[in-house]
């Protein structure tokens, strides 16, 4: 039996990510395999598979370590960290095995900090970056789930940067630096499409929120200053904080006018206490860092929601599952526009052959309806002058191009991750 468990189909607005989703067949959803956990179709993937290696190709460029940690860990280490009391209504429950319990993970920090454990550090490797693409688990209540945007399964561009008190000013600043670049790149303006939210502590919540006003009031006015110093608007939010320090939250609402968190920065004070971490200092002392805990774009799934409502649906061409359409005219082109076809795959360009027997109007249509940003028709004398009559998904007729031209123009916006077409 399948499912999308999404939101009755009759409340969506038509550029809602889920029924886009559907009709671009770009993920679903199952009860057999589980309410909010979605399965992505190959059109999905490759949305998913171009983001993740931009983000990660971005980030090793921003000076980051990637690293891979397991899916799974001993409860022991969110009791270490904290988290177990404080999420576990929204933790799967624990598996034994071995007279040992485990925990699908909820978060990622814990992991990463056993690994900067595993040896010692001196103050001069510091700021250390640890970047991870981590498949989080948490358990959403059945009501809360929508979509891509409020899921069980999700993979979250996740890092942590343990660094020096005198370090974290600049480290925030570096690290919406990384944010603005990413949502440049994914056309996202700022105030438009997302604003900053400085989520701040409740001193008087002991329970949700560690004891220590000093450390919360230097933490809260270090994010604070970062944000004013780069003369950005914000908005200030009480008891939206993390249980070990305050946040930078960005913020985006989706097609049905609710907010949610994208990307997030966010000072911590509470784990380095918590595990112990140290390093080694100049005056070789041992001495406890700050960690950061940032997302650069956020949960894949969840930026994938945004950017489906963002384009409706209409993908730049890096970004497109389908980047270009051969369209024959006719069964006597079928062997050309197989020629092309091959040309085009060589170039690593994602590219279909609809060799139906139907109208060439019928074919562009639903090309058009997929939304695929080029449509190369093929008749007779483009097969004669070794070249495509061009179209593009909004009707705009390039005519006859030259294939080596076409070839060059779509890989140069490839390449530059171009939102024009």
């Amino acid at each position: 039996m399948k499912t999308d468990n999404l939101t009755n189909h009759t409340e969506e607005k038509d550029w809602d990510h889920k029924k886009l989703g559907r009709e671009l067949d770009l993920f679903t959803f199952s009860d057999v395999v589980g309410k909010g956990l979605p399965l992505w179709t190959p059109k999905g993937a490759t949305i998913r598979r171009e983001l993740e290696r931009f983000i990660v190709d971005a980030e090793i460029q921003w000076g980051y370590s990637h690293v891979y940690t397991p899916d799974i860990a001993k409860l022991d280490l969110y009791e270490k960290s904290g988290h177990y009391p404080y999420y576990k209504e929204s933790m799967y429950a624990p598996i034994e095995i071995d007279d040992e319990r485990f925990m699908l993970r909820p978060m990622t920090c814990p992991h990463h900090f056993e690994l900067y454990l595993s040896k010692p550090h001196s103050y001069r490797e510091l700021p250390i970056r640890y970047a991870e693409l981590a498949k989080l688990y948490r358990y959403e209540q059945s009501g809360e789930l929508m979509g891509l945007q409020r899921v069980r399964s999700f993979c979250l561009a996740d890092a942590h940067i343990i660094c020096t008190k005198e370090q974290v000013h600049d480290e925030i600043n570096k690290v919406l630096d990384l944010i603005e670049h990413v949502t440049n790149i994914l056309g996202l303006e700022k105030d438009k499409d997302y604003h900053y939210r400085l989520s701040l502590g409740d001193r008087n919540d002991t329970k949700k929120y560690y004891k220590d006003d000093k450390a919360w009031d230097e933490a809260e006015d270090v994010l604070r200053s970062a944000l004013e110093s780069r003369k950005t608007k914000f908005v200030e939010a009480e008891a939206e904080a993390a249980f070990y320090g305050p946040k930078i939250d960005i913020q985006m609402t989706n097609a049905n006018g609710k907010e949610d968190t994208a990307f997030t920065v966010q000072y911590d004070f509470v784990m380095p206490k918590r595990f112990q971490l140290t390093y080694i200092n100049d005056k070789d002392e041992e001495e406890e860092p700050i960690v950061i805990h940032r997302s650069s774009i956020g949960a894949i799934e969840r930026v994938i929601a945004f950017l489906i409502e963002k384009y409706r649906g209409a993908f730049p061409v890096w970004l497109s599952p389908v980047q270009a359409k051969i369209l024959p005219i006719s069964d006597k082109q079928i062997d050309y526009a197989n020629k092309i076809l091959e040309q085009l795959k060589e170039k690593n360009i994602r590219v279909e052959l609809d060799d139906r027997s139907e109208t060439l109007q019928a074919k562009i249509r639903d090309a058009q309806l997929e939304k695929v940003p080029y449509m190369l028709v093929i008749g007779g004398r483009e097969e004669e002058s070794n070249q495509v009559s061009v179209r593009k998904r909004d009707g705009e007729d390039l005519g006859s191009i030259d294939v080596d031209s076409f070839t060059k123009d779509i890989l140069d916006k490839i390449k530059s991750k171009s939102l024009a077409i």
